[in-house]
């Protein structure tokens, strides 16, 4: 097993791992560097990707539950990334549908700040991502929009082409704001926003071992017409208790 597999997934050595990557410059280039590179360590932000699907290609069913396709592991694990990041985005269609909280409790580590794409302020004030724990909490809109938010929510707003606002321009507002290692939680099609704009730099695509049949599918890009358009990333492969992670490389 090498070391990113050893090091993600061997709950022993996760404290070490993420105080090292948190706190300490030099276990930072001994630890980060094998697993993300130089991407994130400095004022150049590292965005990473995390979605859960089956094994045929679906992340949901037709009447939306998803919780959850991914078993325990896969849920750790996702966990552990929200460890190592500044911020963790969630565009505003998963952060109504699923409530997420956004903050680590399956492993040792510090919450990143959550962070929601919603373009014309609609989430709901009560929403759990919006709790007031001490961890910065960030909205992301149009310019114009007036979110209903509560105190202490940084309001970030944003010029947008055609309704929506583009990754270049969302990385670029949280870098200016010091969150420069991000991960895109969901939902797919924020995922898939970042991937088509090229601004995605790892994908983690955790594959569960069941069949759904149908439902709502996971990355939705354009079409393409010839098999030699197609995005290959360099893929790693590693088992994660009964489930596949793909790493998908996209920085190359």
């Amino acid at each position: 097993m090498n070391f990113f597999a050893k090091t993600l997934l061997d709950a022993e050595q996760w404290q070490s791992f993420v105080h090292g990557v948190k706190c300490s410059k030099l276990d930072t280039q001994n630890v980060w560097y094998p697993l993300f590179g130089s991407f994130g360590t400095g004022a150049q932000s590292f965005m990473i990707g995390q979605l859960g699907q089956s094994l045929d290609g679906r992340i949901a069913t037709p009447t939306g539950d998803s919780k959850y396709i991914n078993g325990e592991a896969g849920l750790t694990h996702l966990h552990r990334l929200r460890a190592l990041v500044d911020a963790v985005i969630v565009g505003v269609g998963t952060a109504v549908a699923d409530d997420p909280m956004l903050t680590v409790r399956k492993v040792p580590g510090t919450h990143p700040a959550r962070v929601v794409i919603d373009p014309t302020g609609k989430l709901s004030r009560d929403a759990k991502v919006w709790c007031a724990d001490g961890t910065r909490r960030l909205v992301v809109t149009n310019e114009g929009a007036k979110p209903d938010i509560p105190a202490g929510v940084e309001h970030v707003a944003l010029t947008s082409k055609q309704g929506q606002i583009t990754p270049v321009d969302i990385i670029s507002a949280l870098a200016n704001r010091g969150l420069h290692r991000i991960l895109i939680e969901g939902g797919a099609d924020t995922i898939a926003r970042f991937i088509h704009a090229g601004c995605l730099h790892r994908l983690h695509l955790i594959v569960a071992p069941v069949i759904l049949g149908s439902g709502r599918t996971g990355l939705c890009l354009a079409e393409i017409q010839k098999l030699s358009e197609a995005i290959r990333p360099v893929v790693s492969v590693h088992p994660l208790d009964g489930e596949v992670l793909f790493d998908c490389d996209f920085s190359g």
